[in-house]
């Protein structure tokens, strides 16, 4: 588990070598523009990148949970903010490999797999955030059909996504009354806000998502009605550990980049590197991240084997993975001194991006909540 297969590291060559050449050099560019490269994307697809943990028989790469971790981190080594996109990707891709039908699974994986076909999670509402189950987005079954009326928040690729799965509420029964739904691009009834303007995660287009007696058939209707908090949870699984792993990847580059600028810099009469306070903070950067990544391969191998203490592990993962990505990229900004905050040195654009990570896929506090609450119920 703590040692990469031969394997392994093919799938870290592959991944830094197309990170490096297709997404590096434009990550601040893409940045300052505001731009998703959809175009960077399919190729990425091309790679298998679209449906890393998607079964084979519809187009998906059949790849484990580590490999994926191992993916992401390695991607946003180049750009968290792409990385961070292509796994909430992979996260939907899943929840239609793992909870649709053979019809589902034969008209949306192929194209996902190969993101011809971008994808969008739905669950966050204006006022519901961290209190999911408590969502307001109704679907009302009128024959044949279910008709759509609410508004979600915070939806990362959205306006640009060919797919878009929604959870939205179909009996007042608390979290047991919400299902989830396919819901098409170009769908009459389906409108989007105006781009959020961010912190960080300026390459990926952030909307909210409205629908206004938007009409699907009742066969969009993904896994029972009713098990659509469920399904959101379980994708949420698999998408903190991912972006526990994209975290790794941006404190792993902003520990590097720290580094050869201690090697290259002199002040004083001596280089950096030599100072012990210096080396201090980069030991600690280098603990924190190594011992975050170890968390993340546990609950990856959790997921994988379906072990009943993957949730509590999936948790921690996400919480010790986000602090510490932020923290190594936040002390990278120190040592850069004034350097680290210009754009071109692309140490601000990893704080600014790594930020979010504590917030998203469940904020760090309500990981906290539900490792407590496994702790003194055990």
């Amino acid at each position: 588990m703590f040692e990469l297969t031969e394997e392994h590291q093919a799938i870290v060559a592959m991944v830094a070598e197309f990170a490096a050449e297709n997404i590096a050099p434009h990550a601040v560019q893409w940045d300052q523009e505001h731009h998703f490269p959809v175009d960077v994307l399919a190729q990425a697809g091309e790679l298998g990148m679209g449906g890393i943990y998607v079964r084979e028989d519809f187009g998906g790469s059949g790849m484990t949970r580590l490999d994926a971790a191992l993916i992401f981190e390695e991607l946003a080594k180049a750009d968290p903010t792409i990385s961070a996109y292509i796994s909430i990707h992979n996260m939907v891709a899943w929840m239609v490999d793992r909870f649709g039908n053979d019809a589902q699974r034969a008209a949306w994986l192929p194209q996902l797999c190969t993101m011809e076909t971008l994808a969008s999670y739905c669950l966050t509402e204006p006022g519901v955030g961290s209190d999911a189950a408590a969502l307001s987005t109704r679907a009302v079954r009128d024959g044949d059909e279910y008709v759509l009326n609410g508004t979600k928040q915070f939806i990362s690729g959205a306006g640009a996504s060919g797919l878009y799965v929604v959870m939205a509420r179909t009996a007042d029964t608390g979290s047991a009354g919400i299902s989830a739904f396919l819901v098409p691009d170009g769908t009459p009834g389906l409108s989007f806000g105006a781009l959020e303007k961010k912190m960080g995660w300026n390459a990926q287009p952030t909307r909210q998502v409205v629908f206004e007696d938007l009409r699907i058939p009742a066969s969009n209707l993904l896994g029972e009605e009713g098990a659509g908090f469920s399904i959101a949870m379980k994708g949420l699984n698999g998408g903190r550990v991912n972006i526990g792993a994209c975290s790794l990847g941006g404190g792993q580059a902003a520990l590097d980049k720290s580094i050869s600028y201690l090697k290259e810099r002199s002040a004083f009469g001596a280089p950096l590197i030599g100072q012990q306070a210096l080396l201090f903070q980069i030991a600690e950067m280098q603990a924190e991240l190594e011992s975050a990544r170890t968390m993340v391969w546990r609950a990856a191998d959790a997921l994988e084997s379906g072990s009943k203490d993957k949730v509590r592990l999936c948790a921690m993962a996400k919480l010790v993975a986000t602090d510490a990505g932020f923290s190594a990229a936040n002390t990278a900004l120190q040592l850069h001194g004034g350097y680290g905050y210009l754009a071109e040195y692309g140490i601000e654009k990893i704080v600014r991006d790594l930020r979010v990570h504590q917030i998203l896929e469940g904020s760090n506090e309500i990981m906290k909540l539900i490792i407590g609450r496994i702790a003194i119920d055990s």
